[in-house]
């Protein structure tokens, strides 16, 4: 089994999932947006998985700083270019099992994932 983590390492919800997998001895590997980048590809794959709508996170600073004009308009195109130029609106974390796409921590939900 192959797992990887994506998003940024201060987040309290990445650090609640890593905890949480290392908890159960999951073996993962952390893809760090800062760091190692993201990019349209990536993104893409994400929102044709899981929704544009639920890649997108609405609660954040980041989201909360876009005009008016730019949440009005969303839409699956400018959501990407927008979750490429800004990783923090990415929902965190999303957890790729074996090419399987998983959003959000909730540890009943990565009980279910993994038994």
């Amino acid at each position: 089994m192959t797992i990887t983590m994506y998003g940024i390492p201060n987040c309290d919800t990445i650090k609640k999932a890593k905890k949480w997998l290392e908890a159960e001895s999951k073996q993962y590997d952390f893809h760090d947006y800062r760091k190692q980048g993201i990019d349209t590809e990536l993104v893409t794959k994400f929102c044709n998985a899981l929704g544009w709508e639920n890649v997108l996170n609405k609660r954040g600073t980041t989201y909360r700083q876009l005009t008016q004009e730019q949440k009005d308009g969303l839409n699956e195109a400018n959501a990407i270019e927008l979750l490429v130029a800004n990783p923090a609106m990415v929902k965190r974390p999303v957890l790729d099992i074996d090419g399987e796409l998983h959003l959000g921590f909730k540890a009943e939900q990565y009980s279910k994932i993994f038994n």
